[in-house]
């Protein structure tokens, strides 16, 4: 599959990849504070963004599309960044195609098997009635009765597009919802990184439990783990100066 990408500055190539529901827009901000260190690609993943939509959805379709991404820009070495959803691709691929990959940053997931708690989000997106609204803040009303944070909302909106006939989805919410189960599916048993790879998590986050580190030291033996304080899941959003702090010192190692 095609993929949809955006390339931000000049360099030694950085991939970053976006989590469920997000799209390469997310990473546009923190790419520009970087593009003076390297040359970023932010990728959409498959039924994301304004990549395609497809009714197979599984980690192993999406490391699929970055090899035919890579193989088609001719990137023979290159660092790999991954935030939750993107995070589980960046792995799998970081340990299928190891030769490819110099540094894997992983953003606030681990290799493990998380149970599908994203019910309450779906719903509340089937719910907006793209086809009667009139705009987005129609949505966001609908949404709110589902969805309490307004910057879990406005995240999520992004993901409504405008077009001649009104509004459309540019995620594939359909098959997103079909398979979620997949999202949340862990790491191959035997799979292993034996490059430097660095595991960043929010310190109000749950998705990297004290508890995990041993499963990630197993998958990934030169791994280190660094907590940002006063951030949750969405890291590079809520503390970019301290996110960026991070990844710069350990690209620059």
């Amino acid at each position: 599959m095609k993929l949809n990408y955006k390339t931000v500055g000049e360099g030694y190539p950085l991939i970053i990849l976006h989590g469920l529901f997000g799209s390469s827009d997310n990473w546009i901000s923190i790419a520009k504070k970087l593009e003076n260190k390297r040359k970023i690609y932010l990728l959409d993943q498959r039924n994301h963004g304004d990549s395609p939509h497809s009714e197979v959805f599984t980690y192993e379709n999406m490391a699929s599309d970055l090899k035919e991404f890579v193989d088609d820009h001719k990137l023979t070495c290159f660092e790999l960044m991954g935030h939750s959803m993107g995070g589980k691709t960046a792995m799998l691929f970081a340990t299928q195609y190891p030769e490819l990959v110099n540094k894997l940053i992983v953003v606030d997931i681990a290799p493990k098997h998380y149970p599908t708690h994203h019910d309450t989000i779906i719903e509340g997106l089937k719910a907006i009635g793209l086809q009667s609204i009139k705009s987005r803040n129609e949505a966001d009303v609908t949404l709110a009765k589902y969805v309490p944070s307004t910057g879990i909302r406005q995240f999520l909106l992004k993901n409504i597009k405008r077009t001649p006939e009104g509004f459309e989805w540019k995620i594939n919410l359909k098959t997103i919802e079909k398979e979620i189960i997949e999202v949340g599916k862990a790491l191959p048993e035997k799979s292993t990184f034996k490059k430097p790879t660095l595991f960043i998590r929010g310190q109000h986050s749950n998705y990297i439990m004290d508890e995990d580190i041993k499963l990630i030291d197993n998958h990934f033996p030169q791994s280190k783990l660094v907590t940002i304080n006063s951030a949750s899941h969405w890291v590079h959003a809520e503390q970019p100066d301290n996110f960026l702090e991070e990844t710069i010192k350990f690209i620059n190692e």
